[in-house]
């Protein structure tokens, strides 16, 4: 039996030809510059350099060759395949090219244009009011006291002199926690803070709470069920009524401008004895709308802030009654103190026109923008 003949080359199989595979690669080069997108050249790359593409193909046949012919074929058909790669990468590179340049344009943005979003809120009015006046007196050495909103009947009325029969402490007057019977309530002023400030800090004490209360009022333009008041006391050796109207005097004239004047009247407070109302000068006419001839130099005219009688009831005030300070085991003997409190709604309208409180409970932003950050 002989040897193979190794020396034999038969004629090489059609698609390894020379002239095949430089057909081939010609109509490779075509498609792949005539793709206009990154999606065609996708689909051409699966068509000329794809398992069933016609250089794959015919480099499948090399393995039919004998030895002799096999290298220059596979030569042939490797450089080929290397200009058509080194074709794909560099039309896909043009390609993404083209279409970054495209979406710089087709999506830029014009900064310069209205936002379509919604705008930010602003911080409501009665927000920023009660931390400028938690920051007044803090200025003044007070601290900020917190107390619970659903209150027992002792800290809410007893131990602040309000006694059983009291007319507060009735149905028309306060919301109960039912049932009735077992004594809460929402408190109807943040006093009771004052009382737990009392019997849970060291003497002397200077505390004020600003803070949400709670009363059976109807929802009209000047009362609300639900609404804010900030409350002070100071319980010390030797307080007297010439350091509340001095604390007092500097909070109107910080809040309203120097100069602002306080009146005093005579009132009624179960838990202060002696008790007063304070009253502001107007801080818009300063009390000349009272005036009435109008040849004086200091004439106003009529005035829609106190409605022309030239002050304005801002809140109430008084020395700590000494049974307030039994109840909360001081010793009235050696101790005495003041308080006050004053609505801060209230406030808000004396010291920005507001006009009608409803505004400031409907939730509406076109109430709180003017006020901003601050009010």
């Amino acid at each position: 039996m002989s040897a193979p003949n190794s020396s034999f080359d038969p004629v090489e199989v059609s698609a390894l030809q020379p002239e095949a595979i430089a057909q081939a690669l010609n109509d490779a080069l075509e498609a792949i510059g005539a793709a206009v997108d990154l999606d065609q050249l996708r689909a051409v790359r699966t068509q000329v350099a794809g398992d069933r593409s016609p250089l794959a193909l015919a480099n499948r046949e090399i393995g039919a060759l004998p030895p002799a012919a096999k290298a220059e074929a596979g030569k042939r058909v490797g450089e080929a395949r290397g200009r058509l790669n080194a074709a794909l990468t560099a039309r896909q590179s043009a390609l993404e090219e083209e279409r970054d340049a495209r979406v710089l344009i087709t999506e830029a943005v014009d900064v310069t244009l209205p936002t379509a979003r919604r705008p930010r809120g602003a911080r409501h009015p009665l927000t920023t009011t009660q931390e400028y006046l938690a920051d007044v007196f803090v200025a003044m050495g007070y601290e900020i006291a917190e107390g619970p909103e659903i209150e027992t009947e002792w800290f809410n009325f007893d131990a602040l002199n309000i006694g059983p029969d009291h007319p507060a402490r009735s149905m028309m007057d306060t919301f109960f926690i039912d049932p009735p019977e077992q004594g809460l309530v929402l408190r109807t002023h943040t006093s009771p803070t004052q009382i737990r400030a009392l019997m849970g800090r060291e003497l002397p004490v200077y505390v004020v709470h600003p803070g949400r209360v709670f009363r059976t009022d109807e929802l009209d333009a000047t009362h609300t069920p639900v609404f804010h008041q900030i409350e002070g006391l100071a319980v010390d050796e030797g307080i007297t009524m010439a350091h509340l109207k001095g604390t007092l005097d500097h909070l109107a004239s910080t809040l309203f401008g120097a100069g602002t004047l306080t009146r005093w009247r005579p009132s009624y407070f179960p838990f202060t004895e002696p008790s007063a109302e304070f009253d502001l000068q107007c801080f818009v006419c300063r009390g000349n709308s009272v005036i009435r001839n109008a040849a004086d130099p200091d004439f106003f005219g009529p005035c829609r802030t106190c409605r022309s009688e030239g002050w304005i009831e801002w809140g109430g005030c008084g020395m700590v009654n000494p049974r307030v300070l039994v109840a909360c085991g001081v010793d009235p003997e050696r101790y005495s103190g003041f308080a006050f409190g004053m609505g801060i709604e209230r406030t808000v309208m004396f010291r920005n026109n507001a006009e009608d409180m409803r505004d400031m409970v409907e939730g509406d932003v076109r109430f709180s923008l003017p006020f901003g950050a601050d009010s």
